[in-house]
């Protein structure tokens, strides 16, 4: 049965016991590289859905992004699965850091298994986030490779720190289920698409 554990808003569903992928970001614009990244969070890390966490601006970018609704409309659009829910959670819970909005989700969600889901790309850069370390103490975080991506999060400063935690590729399926902090690396299929590319191109 489904859930909204008394939430002070109109939240997305949240099974009791579902593993939930959390996969959040600007999206400015949502493009098919989300998607696939989504589609292959679904698959490799045994989710029962995914919630796209649409952010009202991104703390380590100084251009802000476009308006809020014009981003979820697109996305909406754009990513059409049944175990996918678009929100803007952040913006109505009043949450702008990650570690804030995972630890506030956790409170208004206390059933529900979330792993926090990052290009290989962010991994990268993960230790410049604020209260990184709080992040993966708190959740399990599910890395997909994306192109230019490996070496960089291999040799991360996250990745260095955490190696002793580091879930095999076997057993990645489960990740949802492994006590933080927890991280797993796998590898997908690449799709080159980026936001920034397209708004270079001026596409958006």
């Amino acid at each position: 049965m489904i859930h909204r554990y008394d939430l002070p808003f109109a939240g997305p569903n949240g099974g009791f016991g579902q593993a939930i992928g959390l996969l959040g970001g600007s999206f400015d614009p949502p493009h098919a590289g989300h998607v696939h990244l989504t589609k292959e969070a679904l698959k490799r890390f045994g989710l029962d859905r995914v919630w796209w966490l649409i952010t009202p601006g991104n703390p380590l970018k100084e251009r802000g992004p476009a308006p809020l609704d014009q981003r979820l409309l697109v996305a909406k659009d754009l990513m059409r699965h049944p175990r996918v829910e678009v929100t803007g959670i952040e913006a109505q819970i009043g949450t702008r850091y990650t570690a804030e909005t995972i630890a506030k989700l956790q409170r208004l969600y206390p059933q529900t298994r979330f792993v926090w889901l990052m290009g290989a790309d962010n991994l990268a850069q993960f230790h410049r986030w604020d209260r990184w370390q709080q992040i993966i103490q708190n959740v399990p975080v599910g890395v997909l490779a994306r192109p230019g991506g490996r070496i960089p999060a291999r040799t991360s400063t996250a990745a260095q720190l955490y190696a002793d935690y580091r879930v095999r590729k076997r057993d990645a399926f489960g990740l949802a289920h492994h006590a933080a902090p927890a991280w797993s690396f796998v590898n997908m299929p690449m799709v080159s698409e980026s936001s920034s590319a397209i708004r270079a191109q001026g596409a958006w």
